[in-house]
């Protein structure tokens, strides 16, 4: 919403500045967009009068002037505008006057005639209006007098940004009803007397959808004179709310629209056959609208109609076989309510946005048609001319809407806004607001007025208010709460620590999208099912994930095709698996993947380049469970998944249960994504690395550490994994460390068999252990690992 600032102050004017006015309105609700003057900054023009006109000798394209300004003596101007002709009163910058962009006028010569001054247009002061030539003034305009002055230049324009419940404030009146509140002034609004009658004639009115349009106004008014030129503090009052002047009638309407609230429209009388219809549209109708294009309506959409069809988009938009050109003698005005659900989207229908469709759609108040067609009649033939019928109007009391009842506590006012005030001040403020106010028992029952569509509950009461108490009023009480930290626990492994030990290891976050192609997580997943997006942005995203693995595989993609060789990323984020056991049938689960391919490290002239595969990545996720409580009962079983090659993949267990996987990507999955090289992958639960172990003070040995190297022949398929922990167990306290240095086989072992060389550490923490005592260690180790995997010593 537009508006100048000296109209609303000709409705109610407190003695604040222009800024103190705009902090107010914002503070009201009616939040100030923008405050621009409207008109350029310039000095030393006044109302002049062209008393001659004449061609210049030496151009012809300029004339050579006598314009009088109210001095001793005429002005000789040269003008180049085609509209400048004797008789004509203009805006006429005399010698010493500065123009917008600091430019001076002076006494010249143009092609050997002398100009004392400049004749301009709007655009050479800086007035936002499409016309070209000089400014041509009203002919009773006082010549001499200051432009500035006599046109009010002196003014800011304001724009407000409403919400969408704040429709009675898309207007003067109630933007100065806001502002007479807040200042305790009352609103000068203009007086509005109903025009005398002076014809007979009517206008029949045929309401067949009393719901959506429950009152209909209508009124003849005979002989006017479309061609008589608006006058111009209309013309100016429209401008500096940025709608352009058109002819008298229209200029009318406007003016309804942005004064009071009411939009309205006109009709020619001749182009309507009675009676007016107020009716939904038929299929297959058509209307051309006022800007020439043709809407193919819809049967939703609201008609003002005759008997021959469509005259006009009820609230949005005119009919251009109906409307008032130069012509139009007689004309039909128009005033109505229409339901905000009977306006609101239909616009957008058809590609279209109105002044009137973004008021109605809001709601109007409907109290207001009578009033706004007087004030436009009265306008009407004090500019036009013409005599007045009566006002034919349709109504339907039922579907009017009805003010609300709202009461208000005492307690809860104080509670929400903690602070009390006074009960005669918000009594005071409901008045001033125009609410009916009673007060009784520590509460207030208010009745909403008509312009208010807004008031339902006890809240909006509540707001009201506040904004018109001041929230600047309402003193600053910082909550005093007394905190107490939650506890947590030792043990927790944070997820941040988990990620930063990834990094640590060379890798890169990635965060993916949740919503993946469900035909490339059917490939790497074929077995599981997946929850569907029912309204997904794309058909490429339109499946929830069930492992981060296509995303990551995604992203290894994009990389490679950008000459991103050597990649390494992970992510930590939430799978979702369709289980009908779980809360809406989805279980969420927090998950940690990755992803390596190209080469194990960056090239460098000291090593040869070598490309990743299954170990390392086996080493980076045994370096990331170290961290973790489940550092020493981690398995790697052999396993076999359809996204993973054969052979060179493995579940994770943790006290055999299955917490991830790891392997490197199947070659078919390799190629049919577009893949570079063999990726490995991994995934595996986040609650499986959520626990550390806890910290324990434990002494140091001061006794010496003995080694002892032991070379087993087992069968070639048992896990040295297997192997190591069972010498762990087996020796017990005494065995701090195993580790295994080689795997062989040969021709001089049996077919199927293996030799793993261990170096058991062996030491006490009470005294040096003897000869016999590390022996007995590794008879018993021997011993295990003989009844477990028929182990013996290789010779």
């Amino acid at each position: 919403m537009k508006f100048n600032e000296s109209w609303l102050r000709e409705w109610v004017n407190p003695a604040i500045s222009t800024e103190q006015l705009c902090d107010q309105i914002t503070m009201l609700g009616l939040e100030v967009d923008g405050v621009e003057a409207v008109a350029g900054d310039f000095s030393g023009v006044v109302v002049g009068e062209v008393v001659e006109c004449g061609q210049h000798p030496d151009a012809d394209k300029l004339r050579v002037t006598k314009v009088n300004v109210g001095g001793d003596r005429l002005l000789d101007i040269v003008c180049g505008a085609s509209n400048c002709r004797q008789g004509l009163r203009v805006a006429c910058a005399v010698d010493g006057a500065v123009l917008p962009g600091n430019f001076k006028i002076k006494k010249t010569k143009l092609r050997g005639q002398p100009s004392e001054g400049m004749l301009c247009s709007f655009e050479e002061l800086g007035i936002k209006v499409e016309q070209d030539g000089i400014i041509e003034l009203p002919a009773d305009a006082p010549i001499g007098t200051d432009l500035r002055q006599y046109l009010q230049l002196d003014d800011k324009a304001i724009e407000i940004s409403l919400t969408p419940n704040r429709a009675d404030c898309l207007n003067i009146a109630g933007i100065a009803r806001e502002v007479g509140v807040i200042n305790q002034m009352a609103v000068q609004s203009p007086k509005i007397e109903a025009v005398p009658t002076t014809i007979a004639d009517k206008v029949a009115i045929d309401l067949q959808a009393p719901d959506a349009c429950p009152r209909y106004l209508l009124r003849v008014v005979k002989g006017v004179n479309v061609n008589a030129t608006s006058p111009l503090w209309l013309q100016e009052k429209l401008r500096r709310c940025g709608i352009r002047s058109i002819d008298p009638i229209v200029d009318i309407t406007n003016l309804s629209l942005l004064e009071l609230g009411q939009p309205m429209h006109a009709f020619d009388m001749a182009k309507v056959a009675q009676p007016v219809q107020v009716r939904y549209a038929k299929e297959g109708e058509e209307l051309v609208l006022l800007d020439g294009s043709t809407a193919k309506l819809q049967s939703n959409t609201l008609l003002i109609a005759d008997q021959n069809g469509p005259l006009a988009m009820a609230g949005i938009f005119g009919g251009e076989g109906s409307g008032v050109n130069r012509e139009t003698k007689d004309v039909i005005l128009e005033s109505a309510f229409f339901a905000p659900l009977a306006i609101t989207g239909r616009a957008r229908q058809y590609g279209l946005h109105t002044d009137a469709s973004h008021r109605f759609e809001r709601g109007v108040d409907p109290q207001l048609a009578h009033q706004a067609m007087e004030r436009a009649t009265a306008l009407l033939l004090e500019i036009c001319g013409g005599e007045a019928g009566e006002i034919v109007e349709a109504v339907n009391h039922n579907f009017l809407p009805k003010s609300n009842t709202v009461t208000l506590r005492r307690s809860k006012l104080d509670s929400l806004l903690g602070h009390h005030i006074d009960t005669d001040t918000v009594t005071n403020i409901f008045q001033r607001l125009g609410f009916g106010t009673e007060y009784r028992d520590d509460v207030w029952t208010i009745q909403s007025p008509s312009w208010r569509f807004d008031i339902e509950i006890e809240e909006d009461l509540i707001e009201e208010v506040a904004r018109i108490y001041g929230y600047n009023s309402i003193p600053n009480h910082a909550p005093l709460a007394h905190l107490h930290m939650k506890g947590v626990p030792e043990k927790l492994l944070e997820a941040l620590r988990v990620r930063t030990a990834l990094v640590d290891s060379d890798y890169q976050e990635v965060i993916t999208y949740s919503f993946v192609d469900p035909k490339i997580q059917s490939l790497l997943h074929p077995e599981q099912e997946a929850l569907i997006l029912p309204n997904p942005i794309s058909s490429e995203m339109s499946a929830m994930r069930v492992s981060l693995l296509t995303g990551l595989l995604q992203t290894v993609a994009y990389n490679q095709n950008r000459q991103q060789s050597r990649v390494r990323i992970f992510e930590g984020g939430l799978r979702f698996i369709p289980d009908s056991q779980a809360e809406n049938g989805i279980r969420q689960e927090a998950v940690f993947g990755g992803v390596i391919a190209g080469e194990k490290n960056t090239v460098h002239w000291e090593q040869k380049a070598e490309n990743v595969d299954f170990f390392d990545l086996k080493g980076d996720l045994e370096r990331l469970f170290s961290l973790t409580k489940a550092r020493q009962q981690l398995e790697f079983v052999a396993k076999t998944y359809p996204a993973l090659h054969p052979g060179q993949s493995a579940a994770i267990l943790l006290d055999g249960k299955e917490i991830g996987f790891i392997g490197t990507i199947h070659p078919k999955i390799v190629q049919k994504l577009g893949l570079s090289g063999k990726p490995v992958a991994f995934e595996i639960l986040a609650e499986a690395v959520a626990e550390r172990v806890i910290p324990e003070a434990k002494e140091i040995s001061r006794f010496p550490a003995n080694k002892r190297d032991i070379a087993v022949v087992v069968e070639s398929d048992v896990p040295a994994g297997e192997i190591i922990n069972l010498c762990r167990q087996a020796g017990g306290e005494k065995v701090v460390n195993v580790n295994l240095f080689d795997v062989y086989q040969g021709s001089n072992l049996e077919s199927g068999k293996k030799s793993l060389a261990l170096s058991l550490t062996i030491q006490d923490t009470e005294k040096t252990l003897e000869e016999d005592e590390i022996n007995a260690v590794i008879k018993t180790v021997l011993n295990a690992l003989a009844e477990r995997f028929n182990a013996y010593l290789r010779d």
